[in-house]
């Protein structure tokens, strides 16, 4: 199982520049925006970090899960609860890293202010973004609709969340 763990975290490095420089592009407009709109309101440009941290790790994710795919590469719909671990080493790899996928999106979630900085919160959002994933997977059949995915996505934002609590915790 680990090797194919290390096998796709290996074939998704390619994408990561593609995602950091969507993501760049993506933070330094809204930070533009932010301090123009607001004059950074009376905030410094160090306390926009975590969100241009969260949204560059979105776009990163989203080139993984969505655009690393081609169009007709999966099709269908798996509404059956665990069915995906305990069949072999490949699926269980997939179920691992859908968990490893979403932990930098809860950690980071619940380090920019907002609806991600409570437990419920977090775990819905995370619950949602990977809900529109699947969706859109779905509809551009770059990859199945897996009820499993949503559970180890949001199981995922979980971990990350309660790792910036713990995190914070020690921090104090």
């Amino acid at each position: 199982m680990f090797k194919y763990i290390y096998r796709d975290m290996l074939s998704m490095v390619k994408f990561l520049p593609y995602g950091l420089v969507m993501g760049a592009v993506i933070s330094v407009t809204l930070l533009w925006a932010a301090w123009r709109i607001r004059k950074l309101g009376g905030r410094t440009v160090e306390q926009l970090w975590p969100k241009s941290a969260f949204w560059t790790y979105l776009s990163v994710m989203l080139m993984i899960t969505f655009l690393s795919r081609e169009s007709g590469s999966g099709q269908g719909m798996d509404l059956q609860l665990f069915s995906t671990w305990g069949i072999n080493d490949r699926n269980n790899a997939y179920v691992v890293e859908n968990v490893l996928l979403f932990i930098p999106y809860g950690f980071l979630g619940a380090w920019v202010r907002g609806p991600m900085r409570r437990f419920f919160g977090c775990a819905f959002l995370g619950a949602a973004t990977s809900l529109g994933i699947e969706f859109l997977q779905l509809v551009t059949k770059r990859g199945f609709f897996q009820v499993d995915d949503i559970l180890t996505n949001t199981l995922g934002t979980v971990i990350g969340y309660l790792l910036f609590r713990l995190l914070a915790w020690l921090g104090k």
